[in-house]
């Protein structure tokens, strides 16, 4: 087994120039952050399409199961609050 695969996966993120958040594009594995982030440069920005990278080693991604769906989202079905029916959204609010 080499190095490389003893280094820890990072999961990588790219917000690309006209976006307003980061996608998660791949996955890689680094010796370190700075590792990461150089990798992550060069494999998934080539086109210098991205102007933001995130990598997030994944052992620190808490997720939710898809068996804990419903249960897990069940909660926020009573906020009406969350949803904007109550008010008028004017047509100049951007990213809305």
């Amino acid at each position: 087994m080499s190095d490389s695969e003893n280094w820890p996966l990072y999961e990588i993120f790219i917000r690309g120039k006209r976006g307003l958040n980061h996608v998660h594009v791949g996955s890689l594995h680094a010796a370190d952050d700075r590792m990461a982030l150089t990798h992550a440069r060069d494999l998934y920005t080539r086109r210098n399409e991205g102007v933001s990278i995130w990598a997030v080693r994944s052992e620190h991604i808490a997720a939710s199961t898809r068996d804990e769906k419903d249960p897990f989202f069940a909660p926020s079905a009573d906020k009406v609050y969350r949803h904007p029916t109550f008010y008028d959204i004017p047509d100049d609010v951007p990213h809305i």
